[in-house]
């Protein structure tokens, strides 16, 4: 699993793609459960798994963000 944490959504969810995970969710790191629109505006801030963790391409990944303005 890459360290995707710092990075903007959108270039977290092409790296996670390009090591093979697509199973992608999203949340609103803040609580708020807004709805991620245009995805580089947010930053990724807490993925789920882990960074460095082994796991089946075919198993969900979630990536907490919170907007930059945040």
């Amino acid at each position: 699993m890459p360290d995707v944490i710092g990075k903007n959504h959108q270039e977290a969810q092409d790296t996670l793609q390009a090591s093979g995970f697509y199973k992608l969710r999203e949340e609103d790191a803040t609580g708020r459960d807004r709805s991620l629109i245009i995805d580089r505006n947010w930053v990724v801030v807490e993925q789920v798994p882990k960074a460095g963790t082994v796991l089946d391409p075919r198993e969900n990944v979630t990536l907490k963000s919170k907007k930059h303005s945040d």
